[in-house]
């Protein structure tokens, strides 16, 4: 509710809020609890053991624990405890208050996990240490035997998270690593943002398991199913003493004995030859070093030729040779006439049997185990860590048999160190800088992101503002109201400009009739006749033309009435047109 609150004032910064840390305590019953706030590593043991197999110098688990502040996002009041040591071995474990026994109820293990300076190659995991009487803290090492194995691990890009259990088998007794399924989630944040984790592992008496990262679900399955190897075995096995006949065929393609080799096949061709077109390039040095030796060179004051022999001068390229230099050979090329080993081509085997394999008989070792959480009981939990990278943080730790008391723990301690963070977090403009340094292609999202929405208002406001000018142009030009009068007016303006056209057509008519006849003077006087005629003609074709004209554009003046101006404008318009 606080971290909501905050959300809704929008105020994320530490100033806008102080944090009152209070070490968390159970609400139930836990088998093992550590939150190391008190300074002092009560009740836990370091290991004096010397780990196997491995060079003396780094066999001794001498890595160096200390409990601290987190390096960042500290929360006051709150420690951790902290591997300091680079390239050692750490171990160190304390026992549970009472032994947790795999029966009727849940197993829930949880811790909180920082990698301060990121992770190179190491773990963070932890092992739950199988109970028995020859336990002995101080002799914990790699060998110590456990029930279970769960937490983070790297080395170079491997990202793990562990959840391993060892199941004794229930015919040989012997014990086998069965490992949970790979988690479908990419792991490498978690290794490299300096921020605290929250492992926790959930295993149910209906043999299902959870694993959670910050309270999210990142692998769940069945100890039946989702465990490699599995739990158990095959009923049916292969024959070890089966062997394959020695007239087996399991040849699914054979050599065609019948294809013979072609006469013109030539195998003593060679694979290439020198290139008959090639030549010397001109300035090609024959008689020139391509190294010699540096003139600059010296030998050492304190070369010794009894000890190291007689001193030469190192040999370097040799500025005369910018073409070349030494004896000029052609160079290779493939031969086209290279056809190589003749060998017959293959056919499908007649006498192919296929793949052969062993009989199978009843496994000998095959059981059923229907109920594979029944494991050993554990009574103590360990760090034993080999790291490359140093101040890996621990937290908190837990382990009970109810899911609501390790949530309650989590809220009382984790979500405060998460609250924090969020708190020192850089702002989102910080935060896409920071990314793209890593990441340049970003860079190319940035850039469409803040112009994409530039264009589309360019694209469809722009044209826009000129389709609504254009459709008031044309609305105010169609839908304009005309009434009678104005329609008696404009008829008459027209036909006064039609009888002003015909009178100047005439007139330009005789002035072109004048000129004919000047320049015709040498004619006979009936052919001027004849002319004259043909022009009277054309004048009276004009005037009953322009007669016929108005009588139409009266009869439709007469038929204009009061009412729809716009559309008698139009059909009078027609008239006139036609």
């Amino acid at each position: 509710l606080y971290f909501r609150e905050l959300h809704q004032r929008n105020c994320f910064r530490q100033e806008c809020f102080s944090v009152k840390y209070k070490t968390p305590q159970p609400i139930g019953e836990v088998y093992f609890t550590e939150t190391f706030d008190n300074g002092i590593l009560t009740g836990w043991v370091l290991s004096k053991a010397r780990k196997e197999d491995t060079d003396e110098n780094i066999a001794k688990y001498d890595g160096r624990w200390e409990i601290e502040d987190l390096k960042e996002n500290r929360v006051p009041g709150d420690r951790g405890l902290v591997l300091k040591s680079q390239a050692k071995h750490h171990a160190i474990s304390a026992l549970l208050a009472k032994p947790f026994i795999f029966a009727d109820k849940p197993l829930i293990v949880q811790y909180e996990v920082n990698f301060q300076n990121g992770m190179d190659c190491g773990g963070a995991y932890i092992k739950l240490l199988t109970d028995n009487d020859y336990l002995n803290l101080e002799n914990f090492f790699d060998k110590t035997p456990y029930t279970i194995m769960f937490g983070p691990d790297k080395c170079g890009e491997e990202h793990k998270l562990h959840f391993i259990f060892r199941y004794k088998h229930p015919k040989t007794e012997v014990f086998e690593e069965k490992h949970a399924k790979i988690p479908n989630v990419d792991l490498k944040k978690f290794f490299s943002d300096k921020k605290t984790h929250l492992y926790t592992l959930v295993m149910n008496p209906d043999n299902t398991f959870e694993v959670y990262i910050d309270q999210v679900v990142v692998n769940q399955g069945s100890l039946l199913e989702d465990v490699d190897p599995p739990i158990n075995p095959p009923k049916e096995i292969e024959d070890p003493n089966d062997k394959k006949p020695d007239d087996w065929d399991d040849r699914l393609e054979i050599p065609d004995d019948i294809s013979v080799k072609p006469e013109d096949w030539d195998e003593s061709q060679p694979a290439q030859i020198a290139d008959p077109d090639a030549f010397k390039p001109e300035g090609w040095l024959d008689d020139e070093l391509e190294y010699i030796e540096d003139p600059n060179a010296e030998k050492p004051p304190d070369w010794n030729e009894d000890m190291d022999g007689k001193w030469e001068a190192p040999l370097i390229p040799n500025p005369a040779c910018k073409i070349g230099c030494g004896q000029w050979q052609h160079p290779m090329i493939d031969n086209p006439k290279y056809r190589g080993k003749w060998e017959p081509p293959m056919i499908d085997n007649p006498n192919y049997q296929g793949e052969w394999t062993p009989r199978k008989i009843p496994n000998p070792d095959y059981y059923e185990d229907r109920n594979p959480f029944l494991l050993s009981s554990f009574s103590a939990l360990g760090l034993e860590l080999w790291s490359m990278t140093s101040d890996i943080y621990f937290d908190n730790f837990i382990i009970c048999s109810d899911k609501e008391i390790a949530d309650r723990w989590a809220e009382d301690s984790w979500m405060v160190k998460k609250l924090v963070a969020r708190a020192n977090e850089p702002g989102v403009f910080t935060q896409l800088l920071t990314a793209a340094e890593e990441r340049w292609w970003l860079w190319i999202i940035y850039a469409l992101t803040a112009g994409l929405p530039l264009v589309l208002i360019t694209l469809f406001c722009w044209p826009r503002k000129k389709k609504d000018e254009d459709a008031e142009y044309k609305k105010t030009d169609i839908h304009k109201p005309q009434t009678k009068g104005a329609l008696e007016q404009e008829v008459k303006e027209e036909k006064a400009t039609l009888e002003n056209t015909t009178d100047l057509e005439e007139e330009k008519e005789n002035q072109d009739d004048g000129e004919i006849e000047k320049e015709e003077d040498d004619e006979t006087e009936e052919k001027s006749e004849e002319e004259n005629e043909t022009i009277d003609e054309q004048e009276e074709g004009s005037k009953s033309n322009k007669s016929g004209s108005e009588d139409e554009m009266k009869e439709a003046d007469e038929s204009t009435g009061s009412g729809d101006g716009p559309v008698k404008s139009v059909r009078k318009r027609r008239i006139r047109k036609d």
